[in-house]
């Protein structure tokens, strides 16, 4: 996680960028993504994650990455591009909820978000399944493919939503569309 020292994100949603290709709605994510390891981007209200993949040692990364990341602030170019169409994470209680989903939502966006927050991640609402009471999330930033995600996911954040939300029997993860691709391509390149 690197905290610049100026907001980041402060006013919107976190971002996620699983991709090269969606990277290119902001300029930073797509310096960052230009470095050679760099397998996701992720801006929180005052930070940055990156995620390396397996490979890519964080002695040598850590320059390149601190570099891109001072020197777009130092360029004032914009975190997103104008024109960039950003889908808002999926945690906002809608007017169509059922009162279920709402408390979901709310749960994940009052006690679980932050949290989550606090180690450079995110957790967004994916969906809610009434006749298996499973709920799926999604986590990102360096909650993404971390060790600990699955132990955070069953017995923090399954737990708190089996407390509060009776009807909820399991939270499952769903992972990017990506992930798999980068997996197969690491795989490729051994």
């Amino acid at each position: 996680m690197f905290m610049p020292g100026k907001p980041v994100n402060p006013d919107a949603p976190p971002l996620n960028f699983a991709t090269p290709r969606e990277a290119m709605a902001s300029p930073l994510a797509k310096k960052l993504f230009a470095i050679d390891g760099v397998v996701s981007v992720f801006f929180g209200a005052d930070y940055v994650t990156v995620t390396k993949n397996e490979t890519h040692e964080w002695g040598v990364l850590k320059p390149e990455v601190f570099a891109a990341v001072m020197d777009h602030y130092a360029s004032g170019d914009p975190l997103v591009s104008d024109d960039a169409e950003l889908v808002a994470a999926g945690t906002a209680i809608a007017d169509d909820d059922d009162e279920i989903v709402a408390m979901i939502k709310e749960l994940l966006e009052t006690r679980i978000r932050p949290a989550v927050a606090e180690d450079g991640g995110d957790i967004v609402y994916k969906g809610w399944d009434e006749s298996t009471g499973v709920v799926t999330v999604q986590m990102r930033g360096a909650c993404d493919g971390c060790p600990s995600s699955s132990v955070t996911l069953k017995s923090g954040i399954e737990n708190m939503l089996r407390h509060y939300v009776p009807e909820v029997k399991e939270v499952v993860q769903e992972t990017e569309a990506g992930d798999m691709d980068l997996l197969d391509m690491a795989t490729m390149n051994r």
